[in-house]
């Protein structure tokens, strides 16, 4: 019987490996919104009626992800016939302004498109911006630990250095952040601050908040 048994494994392995019984015959994509599905399946190069098996998976996510609008992908084989993709873009937070035109950047400082910022997304000010560069993961850090009463408002974040960052609201008004430390603690500050009358709100001690 046990000779039997790994014949029949055998047998169905070989079934899986050489035939189009278990083959692709359909790509599903899952997460893409702004990205085209036609656009995911041709970088996919998975050809239609190879078999499931010999599907490398991993090179396959591999490419997807090299996509600049795709923070991850992932690649399954679903039996009996389907190949899955299943990607997340990425979102931006800040754009820069540049004479090569107007930069997204996600959570992760990437640099990932050139396009007009969605609403809401604020403008990026410091030196040298993008992935690496310590000020800008700073003010992203600075603007991430904001509840979206207060992030919402904010139309301008500014790092002349990680322990220098202010943001401008959408109405004018500067508010005086310095580094990311105590942040929440800041932005649980900022908010109450806000309704007394000023142009500027300095929480960069957060204890000691001052309004001019």
């Amino acid at each position: 019987m046990g000779v039997v048994g790994v014949v029949v494994v055998v047998a169905l392995g070989l079934v899986a490996w050489f035939t189009p019984l278990l083959s692709v015959r359909e790509t599903d994509v899952a997460g893409a919104t702004s990205i085209s599905e036609e656009q995911i399946r041709q970088v996919l190069a998975v050809p239609q009626g190879q078999p499931l098996l010999r599907v490398d998976t991993e090179g396959a996510a591999q490419r997807v992800a090299a996509i600049p609008k795709v923070a991850t992908a992932r690649v399954q084989r679903v039996y009996p016939s389907t190949i899955r993709v299943t990607v997340t873009e990425r979102v931006p937070v800040v754009f820069v302004d540049s004479p090569g035109g107007t930069h997204l950047l996600d959570a992760e400082a990437v640099d990932y498109e050139i396009a007009p910022p969605p609403p809401g997304v604020p403008r990026l000010v410091t030196e040298t911006p993008g992935w690496g560069d310590p000020s800008t993961e700073a003010a992203i850090e600075v603007l991430e630990s904001m509840p979206p009463q207060l992030r919402g408002q904010v139309g301008r974040v500014a790092a002349k250095s990680i322990s220098d960052i202010s943001v401008t609201l959408l109405d004018g008004r500067t508010v005086v952040w310095g580094g990311t430390e105590k942040s929440e603690r800041k932005a649980a500050v900022t908010l109450p601050l806000l309704t007394q009358p000023g142009q500027t709100y300095d929480v960069s001690s957060p204890d000691l908040p001052t309004v001019r």
